[in-house]
């Protein structure tokens, strides 16, 4: 039987108001990655995300950002190596000291792009997930799309993950679109649902151009905060158990 993972950011809070239905999305998804207080969260709310998962059965993995609470991780932040790496090790800790069982590591938003091509950027996250591996006594996968990311997780020993995104449109390179440009956001949960099964099925997902993107990914992603998320989410996970693809957490 063909599987896949199911993914959300969920856990994130802003002055301690929800951004999400998390209780849904908890109800639907394999994999949760948590806000752990650097575009999102606090200590509460990472217990209560962590509590969650465990009752629903769901794998735990860590959302860090730049230090970005007022843009909310979605600026590209100029940050020296070394502090990029502090940021993110303090933000896993933070998590970890939760109670949470780290199974991967995601970067957010502006992060999760630079990290793509900028090899320094890229390289202090890996160092920072190559140490709370080292704590944990096993290698912590990181989880992203193709670029200097996986590149420098392989040098420090880590597994790359990649995903899919099923809510954001993808350009003819396989990037996504840039939010606020036509064609970024989708929000129709036949069309989501659909695209899940032909990314878990074949590994392709079309592009704003109608061209067909190679995405060889483990996970498929639905933003928690997007408009409309539990009823995507429920969508796609209706599809593939229809199309007979299990939906479990790899890691």
């Amino acid at each position: 039987m063909t599987a896949i993972d199911l993914n959300a950011d969920l856990g994130e809070t802003v002055d301690g108001a929800p951004t999400a239905d998390d209780e849904a999305m908890f109800a639907v998804v394999s994999s949760a990655s948590i806000a752990c207080g650097g575009h999102a969260g606090d200590a509460a709310s990472m217990a209560d995300a962590v509590a969650r998962a465990t009752a629903h059965g769901v794998a735990v993995g860590a959302h860090p950002s730049y230090p970005d609470r007022a843009g909310f991780g979605r600026a590209r932040l100029t940050l020296p190596a070394d502090d990029l790496r502090r940021t993110v090790r303090e933000q896993l800790a933070a998590l970890a000291a939760a109670g949470a069982d780290i199974r991967y590591v995601k970067p957010h938003g502006a992060l999760y792009h630079a990290v793509r091509d900028d090899r320094e950027q890229a390289a202090a996250v890996a160092d920072a997930v190559a140490d709370l591996s080292a704590r944990l006594g096993r290698p912590v996968p990181l989880l992203g799309l193709q670029g200097d990311i996986a590149a420098a997780a392989r040098a420090v020993g880590l597994p790359f993950r990649q995903e899919a995104f099923l809510d954001r449109g993808y350009l003819p390179d396989g990037a996504l679109v840039p939010r606020g440009a036509p064609g970024a956001l989708l929000d129709d949960p036949a069309i989501v649902a659909a695209r899940a099964v032909r990314l878990a099925r074949d590994g392709v997902a079309e592009a704003v151009d109608g061209s067909l993107v190679r995405v060889d990914a483990v996970s498929l992603c639905v933003h928690g905060d997007s408009p409309g998320a539990v009823a995507m989410a429920r969508a796609v996970r209706a599809a593939l158990d229809a199309a007979g693809v299990a939906v479990r957490a790899p890691w």
